[in-house]
């Protein structure tokens, strides 16, 4: 168990007190899961001073109950909730996180999900296959030879920016720029930001923005078979996307499609070594393919946190209240250890198969991109050992100190 003063736990009143910046934590927030498990899922987090839920059925549900949104103001005012004004040195990133598919409700989210989904459902995605394998293998072409790499850097990091560029239209070569600019942006959605961050996320949405809106005003003279083509030229009820809308949309799925993968792809890979598994017989089939990045998923989410707003004064089957406009936390990583659901669930077990983990999310805003993240993984790690028969640990993988995305800073391999 963690020291502690990484988590402190007073079941009679549901209080906890959770230190994010002690490794004890944040490097292996799992063994804290399990102490809550033991006491109370449900709980009181002092420092956040809010409610948080770690069960899985809890989390599953909450996902799923429209009493809650991703945002508030379309049903209350500022004044009547008691929130603080704009921050008006973030009013870059906040226009985009106005329009933003993640933030936004229905009928908003409804419209705005419609025109984007078709290029992310299955059988879109499947056709991407051969162009995965083929960058899966010319950036491994890349290193083999030198018998050691970073793989974030020159693989977990190329493989879903590269991608999700392709997919939008955008030149590839800006990958690192993206990379850049998305970095900065979600440095915003940790606790208690710092005002350079928010100074600095701010610069990188402005940024980002304009570069944007340069590619739209292109494409609309140059269209082209490409998801921001596709987002500018359609319609839902004689309806377009707005520039606002296109660009919010844009770097979402720039965002969201690379950032969540190159954490997954990383701690899929330390866990594989770590844990002494059988390369060779957890990728030796499809099925078994699937089952081995399904507990990947499971068992080291990249996403360990996912907020909702109660929309009305909500009494909880559990005698927790909450007020119209309270905030929640939703544990997605803790649900996925929760004895309740998964045998043994601290144990890595690449042939487990019982039921869905909640790393995508759940209901209304399941992850849009979760076919294309399965698929980049179920490609680029098989690939990955195949290629590197001999691949090992070169040392001990260093944890990213940023607890809601859980990743790693480098990842040291030697074969």
């Amino acid at each position: 168990m963690p020291a502690q003063s990484a988590i402190s736990v007073a079941p009679s009143t549901r209080s906890v007190s959770i230190d994010v910046r002690d490794p004890a934590f944040y490097r292996n927030p799992l063994a804290s899961y399990a102490k809550l498990h033991q006491q109370c899922p449900a709980f009181f987090w002092e420092e956040q001073q809010k409610w948080f839920f770690a069960g899985y059925d809890q989390v599953n549900g909450l996902l799923r109950d429209r009493r809650f949104g991703r945002q508030i103001l379309h049903v209350a005012t500022r004044e009547e909730l008691g929130l603080p004004d704009p921050k008006p040195h973030l009013q870059d990133f906040d226009r985009l996180e106005a329009y933003s598919l993640l933030e936004l409700e229905p009928p908003a989210h409804t419209r705005l999900r419609t025109l984007v989904n078709r290029a992310f459902v299955s059988r879109q995605i499947e056709q991407l296959k051969p162009e995965i394998a083929a960058l899966s293998h010319s950036l491994i072409d890349g290193f083999e030879k030198d018998g050691e790499v970073e793989l974030l850097k020159t693989y977990a990091e190329i493989i879903p920016v590269t991608v999700i560029a392709r997919m939008l239209g955008v030149p590839v070569d800006m990958a690192p720029k993206l990379l850049d600019w998305s970095h900065r942006m979600v440095r915003m959605y940790m606790f208690n930001p710092t005002l350079e961050t928010e100074l600095d996320a701010n610069q990188a949405s402005a940024e980002f923005s304009a570069y944007l809106k340069s590619i739209i005003d292109w494409k609309r003279d140059n269209p082209s078979d490409d998801l921001l083509t596709h987002m500018i030229t359609s319609e839902k009820d004689g309806e377009r996307l707005s520039d606002d809308e296109l660009i919010s949309t844009a770097v979402l799925l720039l965002n969201a499609g690379h950032e969540a993968t190159v954490h997954q792809l990383g701690n899929a890979v330390r866990t594989l070594l770590e844990t002494g598994t059988s390369a060779e017989a957890a990728f030796s089939s499809d099925a078994a393919t699937e089952r081995a990045i399904e507990e990947c998923m499971r068992y080291a989410a990249p996403l360990h946190i996912f907020q909702r707003y109660a929309l009305s004064d909500i009494e909880l089957d559990d005698g927790i209240s909450l007020k119209k406009g309270d905030k929640i936390g939703l544990l997605l990583a803790a649900a996925n250890v929760d004895p309740k659901k998964f045998s043994d669930p601290l144990a890595f077990r690449p042939d487990r198969n019982e039921g869905a983990h909640v790393s995508f999310g759940a209901g209304l805003h399941f992850c849009i991109g979760a076919p294309l993240a399965r698929l980049e993984l179920k490609l680029s790690l098989p690939i990955l050992f195949e290629r590197l028969p001999g691949l090992r640990l070169k040392g001990e993988p260093q944890v990213k100190d940023s607890y809601h995305f859980h990743g790693l800073e480098r990842l040291e391999l030697e074969w």
